[in-house]
């Protein structure tokens, strides 16, 4: 992802994370968010979804490279605490 994920973008983020029908995605899952500078309280509750629906599935989603406007969102709302967080994509995929 790229830019800001808000209101408007959460569509995009939805549809990378999560499938039309509602089934299960790949079960392990890495976020890239470097390129992201911007997310509000739509794109949380994704990731919410995203991370109950492949937990139940027995995988994982991760989230990496979120710079420090968006790692301080994560860790205000206590995302950082459900779903890993790290520094970079390598690290994500290798922890």
């Amino acid at each position: 992802m790229q830019g800001e994920i808000d209101y408007a973008g959460k569509d995009l983020l939805s549809q990378a994370l999560l499938s039309e029908d509602g089934t299960v995605p790949p079960p392990r899952i890495v976020a890239d968010l470097s390129g992201v500078t911007f997310m509000d309280s739509s794109s949380i509750n994704v990731f919410i979804t995203a991370h109950q629906r492949v937990s139940n599935a027995q995988g994982w989603l991760r989230i990496a490279g979120a710079q420090e406007s968006v790692a301080r969102l994560l860790h205000l709302v206590g995302l950082d605490q459900i779903i890993d967080c790290h520094p970079t994509v390598e690290q994500a995929l290798n922890t």
